[in-house]
């Protein structure tokens, strides 16, 4: 881990991050919420939009004062940027970031990171050659707090290594059929594991380790993309713990996109989010649980921490810009096989059998 220090204080105008938004769909979203009113406002400085449709970058760039880009390549002309925040398809991605980063600027994205594990890893080792910066909420470059905890608590008290997970995450969706990726099972893969279970996924290595084998079910119940709407995916890691990652967008409940977690380990149980809101009110910050069996007592605990493992860490990637520090504080090898589980998944769903993950080989462009 990096031994950067986080800066807290509240940016000036001059000394925050300006940046170009590049996708104006989900990016509006992280805009509104993450950025201009959330924890990226002290760091980051909104000053050019960018999309392939010239009316929403001009209600953009209207609304917000901005300037409007129609081409990718004229924003990364723009001298005055000195950051992408990238927030198009996963489907092709490394090649846009690689033409980001050639131009000398650094890059914010979203999960998932890309579909092909070997453009992803290609894509990191030349960015670390090049000394820029790629972070994204999912794997975040430093361990959350909600993960954190999770690790402080299995070492405090002595829990032993993890023999299985279950992990869900659902919502309400009714979408129609729109003509973008999330209606391609090509690339939008068991679409609720991709779009949700993703965070899941990155989590699971991140506690566990990079997985040897996975399985998948989907079904669709009530989308109208030809999608599934409902998916289950089985992970199996060499150190023989068992995954289990349900995602769906079938389930109105109020308790919307909790990512809920139970860890078994040898020694104890460790919960995340689970068990029904109080309220419709979603949770805010995780809440932590843990049982365990100290004799013929069993001690508990139970603490809320500020932080999960997908938000988008802006004052980490500040610190990584500002101090031209190297591409990631995790290991690649962790964001990558995140993709190498889509992959394996896809493969599974076409062939109805137990697939393994297929390594990816290290090759490094010699030519800057």
């Amino acid at each position: 881990m990096s031994n950067i220090k986080v800066a807290t204080d509240h940016k000036s105008s001059e000394d925050r991050l300006r940046f170009g938004l590049v996708g104006l769909n989900f990016g509006l979203k992280i805009l509104k919420e993450d950025i201009l009113n959330g924890s990226g406002q002290k760091f980051m400085d909104f000053q050019a939009a960018c999309s392939l449709n010239p009316a929403v970058v001009d209600e953009v760039s209207n609304r917000y004062g901005v300037r409007p880009f129609y081409r990718l390549d004229d924003m990364l002309a723009d001298d005055e940027l000195e950051v992408i925040c990238l927030f198009t398809g996963p489907a092709g991605r490394a090649r846009l970031i690689r033409k980001i980063i050639d131009a000398g600027k650094d890059v914010m994205t979203t999960k998932p990171f890309e579909l092909d594990s070997q453009e992803a890893l290609d894509l990191l080792e030349y960015a670390k050659k090049l000394g820029r910066v790629i972070h994204l909420n999912s794997p975040a470059p430093l361990t959350s707090p909600d993960l954190k905890q999770i690790l402080a608590w299995q070492d405090e008290h002595n829990l032993g290594s993890i023999i299985g997970a279950r992990c869900e995450a659902w919502a309400s969706y009714r979408e129609e059929e729109d003509g973008s990726w999330y209606d391609d099972p090509a690339l939008c893969p068991v679409a609720p594991i991709y779009r949700l279970g993703i965070y899941l996924i990155n989590d699971l290595i991140r506690l566990i380790g990079i997985p040897h084998s996975v399985n998948v079910t989907e079904s669709r119940r009530f989308t109208r993309r030809p999608t599934s709407d409902n998916a289950q995916l089985g992970l199996s890691f060499p150190c023989g713990a068992i995954g289990n990652i349900f995602a769906s967008f079938c389930i109105d409940d109020g308790q919307s996109w909790l990512n809920s977690m139970t860890l078994n380990f040898e020694r104890g149980t460790i919960y995340r989010n689970v068990g029904p809101l109080v309220s419709t009110k979603p949770r805010l910050n995780p809440e932590m649980r843990l049982i365990l069996r100290n004799g013929n007592e069993l001690i508990r605990r139970e603490t809320v921490v500020a932080g999960s493992s997908e938000d988008y860490q802006w004052d980490s990637f500040y610190e990584a810009v500002r101090s031209k520090s190297p591409i990631n504080f995790i290991e690649p090898a962790r964001i990558v096989a995140g993709i190498q589980v889509i992959e394996a998944m896809q493969r599974s769903l076409k062939s109805g059998r137990i697939e393994c993950l297929q390594p990816v080989s290290s090759v490094v462009d010699t030519v800057l």
